[in-house]
């Protein structure tokens, strides 16, 4: 008889273990990788939160240094009311020099360039004929002056009559007329300068045959000059006879002629809306030349003052001028720092490197001159030690 167990086989069936044992196992497997996952992912949450909090924590306590810039101080000011135009030079006298009739040059008696005075000989013309005719006339002056003499004598002796003395005066006033037409035609082929004055360039040459009206040289007097320039209709009641004129030249860049005002056209230009004025400038070192273009500043009686910064501290955007405004302001540690704002402004004339502002500014304020390139609104600031770069020194309009 054979006896079976359960070694491995029953019936000859090989044998398996119940399913409940093998869920079990399962169950426990998957709840091991659970945790597991679950504590990783709780690790890594956690270490990111700690972190992102960390560096908040971080930048909120961070302390940016200081912007350092440049300040300047926001100055109450009269500034010069000031008129500026273009015109140019002219001199007060200037002729070219001709004859009044035509001629042979037969000497020429002045240097190109050369000063003189008025009067003094410039060109002679060939006159030979007219003292032949002034020497003629004289001798008929002297004939016709000894018969009126006799004529007269015998008349007041009632030897002759009275229609020979008025014959006689006639011939006479007939040769002194000859010899001062005679006289006149050679003053006019002696040419002389009307005036002081520069001469220019000579025109003509020994021997030259010129016709009435031909040019010889340009005579000039550079001891006084006109600048003449024109106005705006709308500015013209602003201008008055006698108020000082400045000159800029382009030749002289560095210096300026200053001058008063002596004539204002009566009349507005109806093309262009314009008023013609002239200002007269001494000119003793003939260094204004006329032709030269100029550029003209009338000093008008002054305004109000004004406020006013350096131009670097304005700041131009589409959207306004404004100026950055340094505050003091206490920080969280109790401590007081300077802070830039932003402040809006209304921007007016500039001159010498300042410009005109007004708003929510008062004189004594500081603003940023130099840096706001860096700067934003509320930003913490230090001045710097370094000086403010120069101020133009010319003054322009704005």
């Amino acid at each position: 008889m054979t006896i079976s167990t359960e070694t491995g086989h029953r019936a000859g069936v090989a044998y398996e273990a119940p399913a409940p044992a093998r869920r079990v196992r399962g169950r426990l497997w998957f709840t091991i990788v659970a945790v597991l996952m679950a504590l990783l992912v709780g690790g890594l949450w956690g270490f990111n939160t700690f972190r992102d909090h960390m560096i908040a924590q971080f930048f909120a306590n961070m302390h940016h240094p200081p912007i350092v810039v440049s300040a300047a101080e926001v100055k109450s000011e009269v500034l010069p009311h000031l008129l500026t135009g273009i015109g140019d030079v002219q001199a007060v006298h200037q002729v070219d020099v001709t004859t009044d009739v035509s001629g042979r040059v037969v000497k020429i008696m002045f240097e190109p360039g050369a000063h003189v005075k008025a009067g003094d000989p410039l060109v002679q013309l060939y006159d030979d004929p007219d003292l032949g005719d002034l020497a003629s006339f004289e001798a008929q002056a002297t004939a016709a002056k000894l018969a009126l003499d006799r004529a007269k004598a015998l008349a007041a002796r009632e030897y002759g009559p009275q229609a020979t003395v008025d014959q006689s005066q006639s011939v006479y006033d007939q040769a002194l007329a000859g010899i001062a037409k005679t006289q006149a035609i050679i003053s006019q082929k002696l040419i002389r300068a009307p005036f002081d004055g520069e001469l220019g360039v000579r025109h003509v040459e020994l021997g030259q045959f010129i016709n009435a009206g031909a040019q010889i040289v340009t005579l000039t007097d550079l001891s006084q000059v006109y600048v003449n320039f024109t106005a705006t209709e709308k500015d013209s009641a602003l201008l008055k006879v006698g108020q000082t004129v400045r000159v800029a030249i382009d030749a002289y860049p560095n210096r300026t002629f200053v001058g008063k005002i002596t004539t204002i056209e009566p009349q507005i230009s109806t093309d262009t809306r314009n008023i013609r004025v002239q200002a007269t400038l001494d000119n003793r070192d003939h260094a204004l030349k006329p032709g030269m273009f100029a550029t003209t500043t009338v000093v008008l009686p002054p305004l109000p003052p004004v406020l006013t910064v350096p131009e670097t501290a304005a700041d131009y955007t589409l959207y306004g001028d404004s100026v950055f405004l340094i505050k003091p302001e206490k920080g969280d540690d109790g401590k007081t720092k300077l802070v830039a704002e932003r402040t809006f402004v209304r921007t007016g004339e500039r001159i010498n490197g300042r410009v005109v502002i007004s708003g929510a500014v008062k004189p004594g304020d500081r603003v940023v001159a130099v840096g706001q390139l860096k700067l934003q609104g509320g930003a913490e600031v230090a001045i710097s030690p370094d000086p403010l770069p120069p101020l133009a020194a010319t003054p322009g309009p704005y």
